[in-house]
């Protein structure tokens, strides 16, 4: 019977004849089915993905060169466009629409023979913590299916988690891969901001936004990022430097890491006693290894969540007013409606609470009256926070710190404070206001049962000390 590890050993697998590429697609569509449950998948290409791996079987046998990813089965959050396929964001708003063109991350993953296997459930326009704002209903974590998965890419986590599929694609505005990565217990990488083009990405926050990379293990994630990252003419925001083979600079080296971290983010209020004990014993066992970790006093950790929440709904506000009902998706069915009721009405119906609440502060910090107050503060703050990140990095190879205050929690103990999710995204809104890499290692297990990870950042573009200290932190599991 088919199984999967990691994209190494299944590589080894097809050479060896141990398996086919039908046999693994039919395998992940079997489960996907069986677990229909999780609500895991939005959409499964079933057809599809088995004549492509039928045509890369044959392709094999032809003995034509490969891709780096041959036969991978992935999977899509529903925010990044697959040619030919609808995609939704997981909002009635775009009910109905079919992508016109790939983003370039699936071109790329098409290019090196990867199986696109279907879309993925997610917070509607990537905007939540929980996966209980999707027009779809709830995805539910494997690990204990009363509780979320996390968010926004709650979908993309829990295919990985429960085996749906070998990697999958999210997006991360302020967390929205490595917070559900904690909570499913794998890992969750979020690349520098620019690393990877965001072309055929819905945009959330487009000075935020970046597509991210679930995976089980740390080899699977680096080879997943070396494929999908590189510059395109298509954005203009996208790094011209060179990718690294990441996935042939991951052996570790024998170095002493220097690593700190927020002593006021172990000593927050907000965190849960065993996660904060769990990481400090960890820091131990890191000091044991020869490694120097040593905490730093850091001021501006309560200004970051509002100063993210400030200038995404800002952003928000501006990239979503493109969906008005008319030109695609949903449409108001109003008799006789004047232009501005047929906005209203579409945008109304169309979007749900939460993507109406940011939308609506977005529209209010960015209006005359306030727009100094608060746009011009918080990019002021920004500013600040990205000095501070290159003084730390002056001195420091990374900055450890939990990923999310508590394990994954029950269905409905946030959803009507507000609030209180927001203040979830404490420990991961930070990398995405610098635009620094991080990402979420599935390290620990909580005494109610739930996994939860410890988040490494390095400085940009350093992704290659980023997975080798990541692996490093692995062996001391």
């Amino acid at each position: 019977m088919f199984s999967f590890t990691k994209i190494k050993d299944y590589h080894n697998a097809l050479l060896n004849g141990q398996t086919t590429c039908v046999e693994a697609v039919q395998f992940y569509i079997d489960a996907i089915q069986a677990k229909e449950r999780l609500n895991s998948f939005l959409e499964i290409f079933a057809a599809e993905a088995l004549q492509r791996a039928d045509e890369l079987d044959a392709k094999r046998l032809s003995g034509k060169p490969l891709g780096k990813m041959f036969g991978v089965v992935v999977a899509l959050k529903d925010v990044i466009c697959y040619k030919g396929h609808q995609i939704s964001a997981a909002s009635k708003i775009l009910s109905g629409f079919t992508s016109v063109y790939n983003a370039t991350v699936v071109e790329k993953l098409l290019a090196e023979d990867a199986i696109i296997i279907g879309r993925n459930n997610c917070d509607e326009f990537a905007m939540g913590s929980s996966n209980e704002n999707s027009a779809f209903g709830h995805v539910k974590n494997a690990s204990d299916e009363t509780r979320v998965p996390g968010g926004s890419s709650g979908g993309s986590a829990v295919a990985v988690q429960a085996g749906l599929c070998m990697v999958s694609l999210g997006s991360d505005t302020g967390g929205s891969v490595r917070q559900p990565a904690d909570f499913c217990g794998i890992v969750g990488l979020k690349p520098t901001y620019g690393r990877i083009s965001r072309y055929g990405l819905i945009a959330y926050a487009s000075s935020f936004d970046q597509i991210g990379v679930f995976a089980n293990t740390i080899d699977d994630a680096a080879l997943t990022l070396e494929v999908i990252a590189g510059k395109d003419d298509f954005d203009s925001t996208v790094s011209l430097q060179d990718v690294p083979d990441y996935s042939q600079l991951i052996e570790e080296e024998k170095k002493v890491y220097r690593i700190t971290y927020f002593k006021q983010a172990l000593e927050n209020p907000a965190l849960d006693p065993e996660i904060s004990a769990r990481i400090q014993s960890f820091i131990e066992t890191l000091t044991a290894q020869g490694h120097i970790v040593e905490a730093i006093d850091f001021e501006w950790l309560d200004y970051v969540v509002p100063t993210y929440y400030i200038l995404t709904t800002a952003e928000a506000s501006s990239n979503l007013s493109r969906f008005d009902g008319l030109r695609f998706g949903y449409q108001s069915k109003l008799p006789n409606a004047d232009l501005t009721t047929l906005y209203k009405d579409s945008r109304s119906k169309g979007f749900g609470k939460e993507v109406q609440r940011r939308i609506m502060l977005g529209t209010f910090v960015l209006s005359a009256g306030y727009y100094d107050a608060y746009f011009t503060k918080a990019q002021q703050v920004r500013q600040i926070l990205s000095n501070k990140t290159q003084e730390i990095f002056s001195q420091y190879d990374a900055i450890i710190s939990p990923t999310v205050p508590t394990t994954a929690w029950k269905f409905g103990e946030k959803s009507n404070d507000p609030t209180e999710m927001y203040l979830a995204d404490i420990y991961t809104v930070f990398a995405n206001l610098v635009g620094i890499p991080g990402i979420s290692l599935p390290l620990f297990k909580h005494g109610n049962g739930m996994p939860f990870g410890l988040q490494v950042m390095v400085s940009h573009f350093n992704e290659v000390s980023l997975h080798r200290l990541s692996k490093k932190m692995m062996g001391l599991k």
